[in-house]
């Protein structure tokens, strides 16, 4: 009984870690695969801005790509990670349209930033990781009323 017992806590311990780093990689897995499609579908949506910065409707529906894996998700959808929300989601246009002229951006960044994966001893934060740029292959489509 007393070896049970002493090798009964220490097995208790080593599960513990296994489940605690096997959940951080499914979560890391999760956002890995949520960040691919969003900037996968940034790279191909119409872009309607005139400057680098994205319109709102654009970054909402790359955000609503992330979180829900819908552009338009209903309105009780569950995030693909529990606690994860649009705030985590960081959109990044590179070499896009510079001083009003048309120019369609070079590429798109989606990341994640400030979230935490909580295990049962331990928080992980991720800022900035995971990241993915794909290269913009979409149409520039310019406001209306320009």
């Amino acid at each position: 009984m007393i070896e049970f017992a002493l090798s009964a806590t220490l097995l208790a311990g080593f599960f513990t870690g296994i489940f605690q780093y096997g959940y951080a990689f499914y979560a890391y897995n999760v956002l890995e695969n949520a960040v691919r499609s969003g900037a996968r579908y940034a790279s191909l949506k119409p872009y309607d801005s005139h400057s680098a910065v994205p319109s709102e409707a654009f970054q909402l529906a790359v955000q609503n790509i992330v979180v829900y894996g819908d552009p338009d998700p209903p309105r009780n959808a569950a995030p693909v990670l529990g606690g994860l929300t649009r705030s985590n989601v960081k959109l990044t246009v590179t070499g896009g349209p510079a001083g009003g002229s048309l120019v369609a951006p070079a590429s798109m960044t989606v990341s994640i930033s400030r979230f935490r994966v909580n295990s049962i001893f331990s928080v992980l934060t991720l800022d900035g990781r995971p990241s993915l740029t794909f290269p913009y292959t979409g149409v520039l489509t310019p406001p209306r009323g320009s």
